[in-house]
């Protein structure tokens, strides 16, 4: 018997968990895995190689024993019914002060149901997010912890040893009260909706509107990897674009059928984002058009009845010119997509008494995640100067960066507007920034409409009170 205490225990041995606990090993953080495969259990130790302090088990007691008090151990398990299973399972054998870390994409109420329960049970319970896929478990992801925050001094040293480095900062920071890890990952995944949303309407203006070729788009976005737009998922797009398939000699993407999955992180974005009453009308639009995409019969029928003929809509001539201006609308569009997931967390931290340090997010943002990008250190800076700045639009810096490309943006929408190509989250990108500067808007009619069918009154604003107007009299 081996009778090492581990520093950390890892339950689910799939490919994030094995990987982060690799991940572990390869920084001599001593781990245990628990997996019900017995085949998943004995790689974990052949994978680790020789020299590590890692150790793969399926005995659930053999697991617990072997950790150090207070346990620290992290679930990687599929979200819902599995987390509650697992937590059901191990709590038997845990005592007052461990720790227990669901490292999924939970909805956040299942995460502070939890808290609640196991705190009754002397048992701390962390919900943390993890962005970066596969490759950010096993070299350095992104982590959004959120929980006790003396508890958390237990986890910090073999979080902050694996996560991804941004100028040797790691990207895990404590980020607040009950299930602040899991809403922040959740804004996280909504704003990684809406810029690949923003990534794929661009792909089709080039190449469907404009008949760019395939070598042609792959060149755009490769280059714009290396100017203002570099991120994550500008740099995997031109990846994507040049793959060939094997089968067909095509380009893959081509190949690959229109209708898109989702795993409801997006939809939860909106859907809360709309219970706060905080705009997010691009990634509400990033959700919807996954959901149109499911229509594929019905597009097919549409596209026959209703054909396109202004694809036949003459372009502009100057291609390095169209794609300068579609560099600075797209850069637009990613920055009013930011700004709205950040002003969500503002709400949110106030509504559910989280505690978010924005500085804190933009910062473990520009390494590991999915959204990486080099914006965020802007973004960092901005809240660096005001911890108390409403919405990223306000900050004079890139507040002008948004003037100065929002002719641009006008333009590339003129444009798919002439050619029929729906672009409609750059449109809503827009018509946020329009509508967050509008001093006035219309709304004031709206009000007047509802106080004439339903009675339900007005402001004015010329003296303070509550109004009702009899219209018809």
């Amino acid at each position: 018997m081996n009778n090492l205490q581990y520093e950390f225990g890892m339950v689910g041995l799939g490919v994030m968990g094995r990987n982060l606990a690799l991940n572990m090993a390869d920084h001599a953080v001593s781990v245990i895995g628990l997996d019900l495969d017995p085949a998943k259990a004995a790689a974990l130790e052949t994978e680790a190689g020789a020299g590590k302090q890692v150790r793969g088990t399926t005995s659930a007691e053999e697991f617990i024993n072997a950790i150090r008090r207070p346990r620290a151990l992290m679930l990687l398990v599929p979200a819902g019914k599995p987390v509650d299973a697992s937590i059901a399972s191990l709590l038997p054998l845990l005592e007052p002060g461990d720790i227990i870390v669901d490292g999924g994409n939970s909805y956040f109420p299942d995460t502070d149901r939890r808290v609640t329960e196991l705190a009754d049970k002397g048992i701390h319970f962390f919900g943390m997010g993890i962005s970066g896929g596969e490759k950010g478990a096993r070299f350095g992801p992104s982590m959004m912890p959120g929980g006790n925050r003396e508890a958390y001094e237990r986890l910090r040293p073999t979080f902050e040893a694996v996560a991804a480095k941004v100028n040797a900062e790691p990207c895990v920071s404590y980020l607040g009260n009950g299930s602040a890890g899991n809403y922040v990952k959740m804004v996280h995944n909504g704003i990684e909706y809406g810029i690949m949303q923003l990534i794929a309407e661009t792909y089709d203006l080039l190449k469907r509107g404009l008949n760019f070729s395939d070598d042609e788009l792959q060149r755009v976005f490769q280059q714009w990897n290396q100017t203002e737009l570099q991120s994550f998922l500008i740099e995997i797009t031109g990846e994507i674009l040049q793959k060939t398939d094997e089968e067909t000699g095509n380009r893959l993407v081509s190949m690959i059928s229109d209708r898109a999955r989702s795993k409801g992180t997006g939809k939860w974005t909106s859907q809360n984002a709309m219970d706060l009453q905080v705009p997010v009308p691009t990634i509400d639009t990033a959700v919807l058009m996954r959901d149109m995409s499911k229509y594929k019969e019905e597009r097919v029928q549409a596209a026959k009845l209703l054909p396109n003929h202004t694809l036949q809509a003459d372009a502009p001539t100057d291609r390095n010119e169209l794609v300068n201006q579609m560099r600075h609308a797209f850069y637009f569009a990613m920055i009013a997509t930011y700004a709205q997931g950040m002003a969500q967390l503002r709400v949110a931290s106030e509504a559910y008494n989280y505690g978010l340090q924005l500085q804190e997010v933009a910062k473990i943002w520009r390494g590991g995640c999915i959204i990486r990008a080099v914006c965020l250190e802007d973004f960092r800076q901005a809240y660096e100067k005001n911890s108390e700045l409403p919405n990223l639009l306000l900050d004079p810096k890139i507040g002008q960066d948004m003037m100065d490309r929002q002719q641009d943006t006008r333009a590339i929408l003129k444009l798919a507007i002439d050619k029929g190509i729906p672009m409609p989250a750059f449109m809503a990108s827009l018509s946020y920034f329009d509508a967050y500067r509008s001093e006035t808007l219309p709304t004031n009619l709206i009000q007047a409409q509802r106080d004439y069918f339903g009675a339900h009154t007005y402001e004015r604003t010329d003296r303070e009170g509550i109004f009702h107007t009899l219209w018809n009299v």
